[in-house]
């Protein structure tokens, strides 16, 4: 497998982000294969030709989908009925390419060109109300999927992706003034009075804001 890189092995990946493989993304399943930790056969929705495309590229032996990791089958869409859905957004935070719009306490609606058929937003639905479709007919794997599909469930994963992180620094850091104003004047946002309980208070404080500091200075 020598010379073949993360970027090569994860544009011959299916891109549905569906974590099926035992890794988070379909990138960190690439970085695995070229790692040596993850075999070729891990990617239900590629399929056998997927397994072929991997195989040519690493010049590792063909082998069968490995069916621990699942099997070979149509694409499937989820769909949301709408007479059950209590829109909780659960699902909107689940899916991995943004195809499931909606807010707070009202219908979502899946936007099926955009869903993968990655499954999921099927476990966090508290109701129960997120069905799959088959659409692709008899079509399976690659034959079910193309590379331009590949490509736009890519970009929009990678979106998702960056307006996550930014999502979640900004609510660090707004988590983080909200803690450094309470320390400045501790007093007067507690209930108690007693300097010892203040002080111990005080350095539990200081200790997160220690941690948080010390996180966003790590390179993710």
């Amino acid at each position: 497998m020598h010379g073949v890189t993360v970027a090569r092995i994860l544009d011959a990946l299916p891109q549905t982000q569906c974590t099926r493989c035992g890794y988070p993304d379909c990138a960190g399943y690439a970085q695995a294969i070229v790692d040596g930790a993850a075999t070729i056969n891990q990617c239900p929705p590629g399929g056998d030709e997927g397994v072929i495309r991997l195989a040519t590229l690493t010049g590792l032996p063909h082998q069968p989908l490995a069916l621990e990791f699942g099997t070979e089958g149509p694409r499937s869409v989820a769909f949301i009925d709408e007479n059950w859905c209590i829109g909780c957004t659960l699902c909107i935070d689940a899916c991995p390419t943004d195809a499931i719009v909606g807010s707070n306490k009202r219908m979502h609606t899946v936007i099926e060109d955009h869903c993968t058929g990655c499954e999921l937003c099927l476990p966090v639905c508290p109701v129960d109300c997120i069905l799959l479709e088959n659409a692709s007919a008899q079509a399976t794997g690659w034959q079910a999927w193309s590379v331009e599909q590949a490509d736009t469930a890519r970009k929009r994963y990678e979106f998702h992706s960056l307006r996550r992180t930014r999502d979640e620094g900004e609510q660090a850091k707004r988590l983080e003034e909200k803690a450094e104003a309470k320390l400045a004047d501790l007093p007067a946002h507690s209930q108690h009075t007693d300097p010892a309980v203040l002080d111990k208070k005080r350095a539990v404080i200081e200790a997160a804001l220690a941690r948080a500091r010390a996180k966003r200075a790590t390179p993710s």
